[in-house]
């Protein structure tokens, strides 16, 4: 008897590591990281985004026949703790496809340890180009319209505008950087009297946002490029507002017409401004109207921005893992190339050529409805449309 209940404990720890054995082998794991606890504004929708999207596949089967899971982790927002996180999921989750990140420069840090440690990255949301150009690697996709696309969905109107004298608002890092690095090229190439009054860089999150519209409103600039955002934004704005700068002032703004930076803002949104964004309210297309309902019954909330990320970055990733037909790492990067997904905005693309997905942007106006802020007279601009053909890009990228 003694001999039997000593015998027990093995028995059952030896048919739980079988149980926990064979779920693994029933499961699909990809592992993501991202800066949940600094930015919550995005990715808390972003987190939903990716849980309905799961719910959605393994409902419908899984992935060649598993199911699918992710493994989520915090980042830090710290190139240096995010490539600690990415390791461990490496190495104690034991996947070798990782996806996710929001800042430009985490992103960066994971995209040269996918590259080194030879691991599929599919970078979701940071939007510096160096991902898939200057710092691209075969091991690592972007989903998300990069700096240069956006600053060109919004060129058409800003050349249209004829302004001369600018004024130029930046988080200074990687992605305000890279966003005033293309307005500046597009700017000179279109309209080459066209002049930068005052550049105006705050740290990330350092806004110190009446010095900044007072020197701006000093410069006298004519029109304004904005790439503040999240509460940075919402400190401008308010500010900028007080003393009257957007006044009479054309302003072209990136990611201002996202919900989650757009909804803050309430009755103070800063009327007129040519934005990038997310009108969910107005999009009345079939993919759209099967997202959103679907998002709508499981939160019983709208989607933002992040929403349709998150929900995207897995559809990205099942169907890449259904066209190499395994998880192998060689497989599902040359099964990205020239992948098709269907997303809330419609099919799009990930090229061959830099790795980036021609997923697009809608561009439109701030106005006010009802008391609340809105785009409107926006249109989808597809991100095909204002990428470089592939010749260009090999002068960008390194060669794989």
């Amino acid at each position: 008897m003694n001999m039997c209940m000593k015998l027990l404990p093995l028995a059952l720890a030896a048919a739980a590591a079988l149980t926990t054995s064979a779920a693994a082998q029933n499961t699909i794991k990809v592992g993501e990281l991202n800066s949940y606890k600094v930015a919550p504004a995005f990715l808390d929708p972003y987190k939903r985004g990716i849980d309905l999207a799961i719910e959605e596949i393994n409902a419908a089967g899984g992935v060649l026949g598993k199911k699918l899971e992710f493994v989520i982790r915090d980042d830090g927002a710290n190139p240096g703790d995010a490539v600690r996180v990415a390791e461990g999921l490496v190495t104690r989750e034991g996947t070798n496809l990782i996806a996710g990140t929001f800042l430009s420069n985490v992103g960066l840090a994971v995209t040269e340890f996918a590259g080194k440690k030879q691991v599929f990255f599919l970078a979701a949301e940071p939007l510096t180009d160096k991902i898939t150009w200057q710092n691209g690697n075969k091991f690592t996709y972007r989903l998300r319209s990069s700096t240069y696309m956006q600053v060109a969905m919004l060129m058409p109107d800003i050349v249209a505008a004829k302004k001369k004298r600018w004024a130029l608002v930046y988080p200074n890092f990687e992605y305000g950087q890279s966003a005033v690095e293309n307005f500046k090229a597009m700017l000179k190439k279109q309209q080459p009297d066209a002049e930068i009054v005052t550049e105006q860089a705050p740290p990330l999150g350092k806004v110190d946002a009446g010095t900044i519209a007072q020197a701006i409103d000093d410069a006298k600039p004519d029109a304004i490029f904005n790439v503040l955002f999240g509460p940075d934004l919402s400190k401008f704005v308010r500010e900028g507002n007080t003393r009257d700068i957007f006044k009479n002032r054309f302003v072209a703004s990136l990611l201002s017409g996202e919900p989650e930076y757009l909804d803050p803002l309430k009755d103070e949104a800063p009327v007129g401004w040519v934005v990038t964004g997310y009108p969910w309210y107005a999009i009345n297309t079939p993919d759209h109207k099967k997202f959103l309902d679907a998002y709508q019954k499981k939160f019983n909330d709208y989607p933002r921005l992040g929403s349709v990320v998150g929900y995207v970055t897995v559809k990205s990733m099942a169907a890449g893992i259904t066209k190499a037909g395994s998880t192998d790492t060689a497989k599902v990067v040359a099964a990205f190339s020239g992948l098709k997904v269907d997303s809330p905005f419609g099919p799009f693309t990930y090229r061959g050529s830099d790795h980036q997905a021609t997923m697009g942007a809608y561009v439109g106006k701030l106005a006010m409805k009802d008391g609340k802020p809105i785009m409107v007279d926006f249109k989808y601009v597809d991100g095909a449309a204002v990428l470089p053909p592939d010749d260009e890009v090999k002068k960008l990228r390194p060669a794989d």
